[in-house]
């Protein structure tokens, strides 16, 4: 049995992210001491594991739900959590391309302007101040 501290420390996901895990079901509650400390067993740590993982890669809270319960079920077939995982990478492709459109506009604006005017005829403030004068089209509406 492992203390959260410890739980934390072999998988480096702090305390309180471990107990939002736990309050969220992604992993399950743990035993109790009878001084009220709690003790989690060997499966908690792997979990924890999956879970860190699969949020590095990108994957939602509520995706890395979906596929806990896919994992529940072994006997299942693997084209869901296939599924899944094509989809997270299409999302990242997608922010990719916005970030390279983006990469594309500001390699554009800071080249546009030398540093040496002033203020009042700066090329990258005005090319912040009016989006129209962008030649590519990076607005995304998904946040990074």
């Amino acid at each position: 049995m492992l203390s959260i501290g410890s739980l934390s420390k072999q998988t480096d996901v702090k305390v309180p992210t471990i107990r939002y895990y736990e309050q969220i079901g992604l992993i399950d509650p743990p035993e109790r001491t009878e001084g009220n400390q709690r003790r989690y067993p060997k499966e908690a740590l792997e979990r924890l594991a999956f879970v860190k993982h699969a949020r590095e890669l990108g994957f939602s809270i509520e995706t890395i739900q979906a596929l806990i319960e896919l994992n529940n079920h072994p006997d299942r077939s693997c084209t869901e959590a296939t599924t899944i995982a094509q989809e997270q990478l299409n999302n990242v492709r997608a922010r990719i391309a916005s970030l390279l459109r983006l990469e594309t506009e500001l390699v554009r604006i800071t080249e546009g302007c030398n540093g040496a005017g002033t203020v009042s005829d700066c090329y990258v403030l005005a090319s912040l101040a009016d989006h129209s004068n962008c030649k590519t089209q990076h607005l995304e509406k998904t946040s990074f």
